[in-house]
């Protein structure tokens, strides 16, 4: 199986963790972030990872705000970008595709195993 390279960004400190484990188990390299700023000062910095699952519900700057300034400095054009957010209405969703998210995940109606067979499928899909 392959390993990726995966940034999870939330402020929730207890999903963070329990997403990243999950991740780590299956073996691939997890970066977390609480805010959007910090993910976006490392995908200035750094080679861009496989994929970034991201929050919209943020302190600071909100999930939106990051899908706008990837797309509008061209930051990470090969990263599969992958909305995990409770806000699961059907104009959020569309808005997220707009901004280039290759995947809408509802935090509240999927479990971790089910989120991370989401996000490989969408890697894979795109590789």
């Amino acid at each position: 199986m392959a390993t990726y390279r995966i940034y999870l960004t939330d402020d929730d400190r207890f999903l963070l963790d329990m997403y990243a484990v999950k991740f780590k188990a299956a073996g691939h390299d997890v970066t977390v972030f609480q805010n959007g700023n910090l993910v976006l000062e490392e995908l200035r910095a750094k080679p861009a990872p496989d994929a970034l699952l991201l929050d919209i519900v943020m302190p600071e700057i909100d999930g939106f705000e990051v899908l706008e300034t990837l797309k509008k400095e061209s930051l990470a054009p090969t990263m599969k970008t992958i909305v995990l957010s409770n806000q699961g209405q059907e104009s959020d969703i569309e808005r997220a595709k707009e901004l280039g998210a290759a995947g809408y995940i509802i935090k509240a109606s999927a479990i971790p195993s089910e989120v991370y067979s989401e996000t490989i499928a969408i890697i894979e899909k795109h590789v």
